[in-house]
This record gives C-alpha cells, sequence and structure tokens, in this order.
C-alpha cells in the first residue's frame, strides 16, 4: 500500500509536467488544426533558460531565498520562451499557413531540429545539472515495513502549479475576448476575419501562451528533476502529444487529464514491471482508447461542415 501511494504521489507529479506542455500542443492546434512538433525542444529551449537564470540569480546576484529565486526564473523564462515562440510563428509557421497541409509540419520538424542542435552547440552535449533547491519533504506516513511515504515541497509545487495554470487557461479561453477570438478562429478563420477578428493577432499570441506554459513546464521540469540535456526536448514533448489525443485534443481539461493519465501508467510500470517498457505501455493505452473513443477522452468529435 505505501509503495502504491507513493508512486500514485509520483505519477500525478510527473502527469502534471505532461500536461503543461499538452495544453500548449492542443491550444496550438484547436486554432490552426497543425501540430506543432517543436513545442517539445522550446520545452527544453526554457528548461536551459530557467537553468541559466536560476544560476545568474543565485550565484552573480547572490539572492539566497529559493522561493525569490524561483519566481524570478519563472518570470524570467515564460518571458524569453514567450519570446522565442512568436519569433518561431512568425518566421516559421506564418508564411506557410496556406500552403498544403505538410508544409507546416515539415517546417515544424525543421524547427524542432534546429532548436536542439542550437542548444547543443551552445550548451554542449552534456547532462547540465543545477544546485539543489528543494530536499524539504513531509513524511505522510510509514508502513509496518519501514517505508515512509513522502510529498516533497517541490511535488506540491508542481501540481499547485497545474491546476492553477489549468483554471486561469480555461478562464482566459472561456471568458475573455481573446478566448472568443481564439474559438472563432478554431471555428472558422475565415469567417472570424470577416467578423473584425485579428487572425494573424490571435494566432500569434496563441503561440506565444503555449511557449510561456513550455516555460512553466520546463522551470518545474527543472525543480523536479536537477538535470537537464539538449535532447530532453523530445521524449517529454512525445508523451505531451500523447498526452494531448488521449484526453482529446482541442480540450483543456482533456490535455491535462492525458498527461497524468500517462504519468501515471509510466510510473505505475516503473514499480510493478519492467522499467525498460514504461513506454510501449503509455502508447498501448493510447491506442487502446482510441479505438473505442477516436477523439479521445474528452475530446467532440469534429463535425464535417457541408
Amino acid at each position: 500500500m505505501e509503495v502504491f501511494a507513493q508512486q500514485l504521489i509520483n505519477g500525478l507529479t510527473l502527469g502534471s509536467i505532461y500536461g503543461l506542455i499538452a495544453i500548449g500542443y492542443t491550444m496550438v492546434f484547436g486554432i490552426i488544426g497543425m501540430i506543432n512538433f517543436a513545442h517539445g525542444d522550446v520545452f527544453m529551449l526554457s528548461a536551459f533558460i530557467a537553468l541559466i537564470t536560476f544560476l545568474i540569480v543565485t550565484t552573480w546576484l547572490g539572492i539566497s531565498s529559493i522561493a525569490l529565486a524561483l519566481l524570478i526564473v519563472l518570470i524570467v523564462a515564460m518571458l524569453l520562451t514567450a519570446l522565442w515562440g512568436w519569433s518561431i510563428e512568425r518566421i516559421a509557421y506564418r508564411p506557410l499557413r496556406g500552403s498544403f497541409r505538410l508544409a507546416p509540419l515539415i517546417s515544424a520538424i525543421g524547427v524542432s531540429i534546429f532548436l536542439s542542435n542550437f542548444v547543443q552547440v551552445v550548451q554542449g552535449a552534456r547532462n547540465k545539472p543545477t544546485p539543489p533547491m528543494m530536499r524539504d519533504v513531509i513524511t505522510l506516513w510509514t508502513g509496518d515495513n519501514g517505508y515512509a511515504v513522502a510529498l516533497s515541497y517541490k511535488q506540491i509545487i508542481i501540481m499547485l502549479t497545474t491546476v492553477v495554470l489549468l483554471a486561469g487557461f480555461w478562464y482566459l479561453v472561456q471568458k475573455t475576448p481573446l478566448g472568443r477570438a481564439q474559438r472563432a478562429c478554431e471555428q472558422d478563420r475565415k469567417m472570424a476575419a470577416l467578423l473584425g477578428i485579428d487572425v494573424d493577432r490571435t494566432i500569434s499570441l496563441t503561440f506565444v501562451l503555449g511557449a510561456a506554459l513550455a516555460a512553466v513546464a520546463g522551470t518545474m521540469y527543472l525543480l523536479y528533476y536537477g538535470v537537464v540535456s539538449f535532447a530532453d526536448g523530445f521524449t517529454p514533448g512525445v508523451k505531451a502529444f500523447t498526452a494531448a489525443v488521449l484526453g482529446g485534443i482541442g480540450s483543456l481539461p482533456g490535455a491535462v487529464l492525458g498527461g497524468l493519465l500517462i504519468g501515471l501508467v509510466e510510473t505505475f510500470w516503473s514499480a510493478y514491471f519492467s522499467i525498460e517498457y514504461k513506454d510501449v505501455a503509455a502508447f498501448s493505452i493510447l491506442a487502446i482508447v482510441l479505438i473505442f473513443m477516436p477523439s479521445g477522452i474528452l475530446g467532440r468529435p469534429e463535425v464535417e461542415k457541408v
């Protein structure tokens, strides 16, 4: 029971990180119908930005408060990564928006390769560790066999951040003028433009928001694992995309739900079965769900326009 509870906590933490990345995938797909395959590498880039900012803040500026340092790191990472997201949309995606459907996909793969190699050249191929940020844990209970179920403060921060951001972005999409513009562009971009909506601005802001969310996920990833590599964009990016599809691409709660499910499947499989096959288990769950629910768990069936 103690092992089950501990793996449940670990799975929810990992799934929260996947969910944050998946929201960026599902927001972009919902508006322009394109999978931004560079999003995983934007997440990796944001983790490096967070690492460099943390080292500057703690080493050069001498800020000893971890809470204040993390707040500064989060703000700087969101701003710089959002700028990257805006630049990528303007340079790599906007010129190809009216072309055949494979062109933006090829461009996204090209941007992904560029970002991965750019970080490898600038930062090197080795894993980059960070000084320990938070080591304190809360021991929930100890079993008869001496196994202690613990909840760390960084796990609490990651899960609370995911809940708050999910609520904030759901409110933004459902209740604000930008959200109404996003939903209008999702339904019919040409009609939205005829009604006075600035489609280009709306799509750019969606990329900016998605990149900012990737920055939060990158910072949480760095906080949780304490190490980052230039290759860390591919696998979390693919799993986050899987989470978005599993939960129902286009649905913000579905993206987080899919992320939590992928995280739980991975951690429980690693605990009770062979860790080498945890990725196989996660993608098998995706295949099974899509066989019976092609739109995902919370996705809506696509309506064919006549």
